[in-house]
């Protein structure tokens, strides 16, 4: 009962959400405020946790192909589709969640134990289309970017780890890497972007929207939105790949 009260209420909100905004000015100015809050913010750890990634998803893959018979090109292939297909679009989605996700929860819902979004309502303002739009939008917009980014500066970890321990040549690599591609991948990975992008935002403005009490439920709250979240994803992950690969 409680996962169809949820759903039920979730989509209310949505409806809420993109009712027409008032003043689109003021809804502009917003957008790009939370482009930087929660977009840019997040460029450095997709980096950084990219680059690792692209790093430790090569060495693996040399390791488990140590085998004469197998041509060592495909270790850069290895890599590539699984920074293309998995890693950079899911697993990003997933860590994206933690980041932004328990943000966006703190904030609407600290907002809502101090009765800021009452103030709102009481001024006439519609209170989600205000705070949440905004948010999605947002978030929507910066995803395919950052899954690019992840799947470049994966590719990057992997040139950097693999000769640099002597698994491969970097000519052998970046072979591997271009061998065999397909474009669909990317376009497939981009629409699971897309998504992820808009659960990442949308589930813990849910969450933060309708909390009760205090600081500490503000927490809970947070945690909830998060592990919700994630299991979203997943659950859209495996619907997607079924019906687009």
């Amino acid at each position: 009962m409680h996962f169809f009260y949820h759903t039920g209420r979730y989509f209310s909100l949505l409806a809420k959400v993109f009712s027409k905004p008032e003043k689109h000015r003021v809804y502009l100015k917003r957008l790009f405020t939370e482009i930087d809050a929660l977009g840019l913010n997040s460029v450095g750890i997709v980096v950084v946790i990219s680059i690792f990634m692209g790093g430790i998803i090569t060495l693996q893959v040399a390791y488990n192909m140590n085998n004469p018979f197998l041509p060592s090109y495909l270790i850069g292939l290895g890599n590539r589709d699984t920074l293309i297909l998995e890693f950079s679009s899911t697993i990003m989605g997933l860590i994206m969640a933690g980041k932004i996700g328990s943000n966006i929860t703190s904030e609407i819902g600290s907002m809502r134990v101090t009765e800021q979004i009452d103030s709102l309502e009481i001024m006439g303002v519609n209170p989600a289309s205000y705070m949440i739009l905004p948010k999605i939008v947002a978030v929507v917009f910066i995803f395919p970017f950052l899954y690019i980014l992840s799947v470049f500066f994966g590719l990057i970890g992997g040139l950097i780890v693999g000769p640099g321990v002597g698994a491969i040549t970097a000519a052998e690599y970046l072979n591997g890497v271009q061998y065999m591609f397909n474009p669909y991948y990317v376009n497939f990975s981009l629409v699971k972007s897309l998504v992820f992008g808009f659960l990442v935002a949308s589930v813990p403005a849910y969450f933060g929207y309708y909390v009760e009490g205090g600081a500490f439920e503000v927490g809970a709250a947070s945690t909830k939105a998060v592990v919700t979240t994630n299991i979203l994803i997943l659950v859209c992950d495996l619907i997607l790949t079924q019906l687009l690969l």
